[in-house]
């Protein structure tokens, strides 16, 4: 990497933080006169709206903070190539093309812009500079932004935290249940289903996302094993 491709990779992180940043439990929760930060568990995140408000009101937070996920991967690099492209003469319309074939493809020279994308976005999630570095535990973020980056392991991932959802109703183990997954998912696609389709570099960033997934879960994990976590249950809430 040259000089310019630092500089691309650190302005992707900082818009990626900043997308990340802007929290939509506290915004959606503002519309109902509540102040998501003191109910529940304080966690400014999708599950503990729909046990504040319900079904409802969750749900949105849910699909809101996953579509940030997308948009904080995918912003950064799309202005990037619009920047190129401008000097190069290319349209904006080749711009968006240059994104879109990376997610049918998995151009491997795109996806460190994507991953340092996300990352900001997930960090801004969770550490927030709009909420004095709090902010909630980034699944749905997670979900939303390896949508782009790794679609196959997202949606083993997703299947396996249903699976575990429905039969549980923890969402925390569910939540840590797709973070460990992601690389296992990579790796044995790679074995027995298509060879050479994840590299060392996204075998390793899956790892570190499954990483972080469970630190983000470290308080659940206490409670869980003192028997103190609480399982989700149904039509919580005014909004159900």
């Amino acid at each position: 990497m040259d000089y310019a491709d630092w500089l691309y990779l650190l302005a992707s992180f900082f818009v990626g933080y900043i997308v990340g940043s802007v929290n939509f439990a506290v915004l959606v929760c503002r519309q109902y006169g509540i102040n998501i930060l003191k109910e529940g568990s304080g966690n400014p995140g999708a599950t503990n709206v729909k046990r504040v408000l319900g079904k409802g009101p969750g749900n949105i937070v849910f699909a809101l903070d996953a579509a940030k996920g997308m948009v904080g991967t995918v912003l950064p690099i799309f202005a990037i190539a619009i920047t190129l492209d401008s000097f190069s003469g290319n349209s904006m319309r080749e711009s968006a093309r240059t994104v879109f074939e990376y997610t049918i493809n998995g151009d491997g020279a795109v996806f460190p812009f994507l991953a340092v994308g996300f990352i900001g976005t997930l960090l801004g999630h969770c550490f927030s500079i709009f909420l004095r570095f709090k902010g909630g535990k980034g699944v749905a973020s997670t979900i939303g932004g390896l949508l782009v980056l790794l679609p196959l392991p997202i949606a083993i991932g997703a299947i396996i935290w249903a699976a575990l959802f429905y039969s549980t109703r923890y969402v925390s183990v569910a939540s840590m249940a797709l973070g460990i997954s992601l690389p296992l998912s990579c790796v044995v696609v790679n074995a027995f289903y298509l060879p050479g389709k994840y590299s060392y570099l996204q075998i390793g960033f899956a790892t570190a996302i499954a990483v972080f997934n469970i630190w983000t879960h470290r308080t659940n994990i206490v409670r869980l094993i003192k028997g103190q976590e609480s399982r989700f249950t149904k039509n919580t809430g005014p909004y159900s």
